[in-house]
């Protein structure tokens, strides 16, 4: 578990000063997520570690918005000068990566592949009798 977040914290820190000394007008942690699907893809596999570690992350997400939750509230007075185009970022980021998701996940069902007996869900198909 410590190699894989000392990784996860790598690779983050890796996006933060390629960020930084391109001057690339994306966050860093974006960067280095993107260095580790690179470096992920080039390995072939997901180390067992990093996929425990991941997991144990993604099950516990809502602890990591906590800072971000009270983050936004110190800013209730810029909130409440700008909130129009606040509303209409959430709601169309919303929008966007529902759209996204929904797609993506259709692309990689159409493609996922069928194994000879079974139906579209993996199931045992039912004999066909003749007659």
């Amino acid at each position: 578990m410590l190699y894989a977040i000392t990784a996860l914290f790598a690779f983050q820190l890796l996006g933060e000063v390629i960020a930084r000394l391109s001057g690339l007008p994306l966050p860093g942690a974006l960067v280095g997520t993107l260095a580790l699907l690179g470096a992920l893809l080039l390995r072939g596999h997901l180390p067992q570690a990093l996929e425990r570690t991941a997991s144990a992350l993604l099950q516990n997400m809502m602890l990591l918005f906590i800072p971000v939750i009270a983050g936004v509230m110190l800013e209730f007075e810029h909130l409440a000068r700008e909130w129009l185009p606040f509303v209409i970022a959430c709601v169309a980021g919303a929008a966007i990566t529902f759209l996204a998701t929904a797609l993506s996940f259709r692309f990689f069902l159409a493609r996922m592949p069928t194994h000879p007996g079974t139906d579209d869900v993996g199931k045992p198909a039912q004999a066909q009798r003749r007659t």
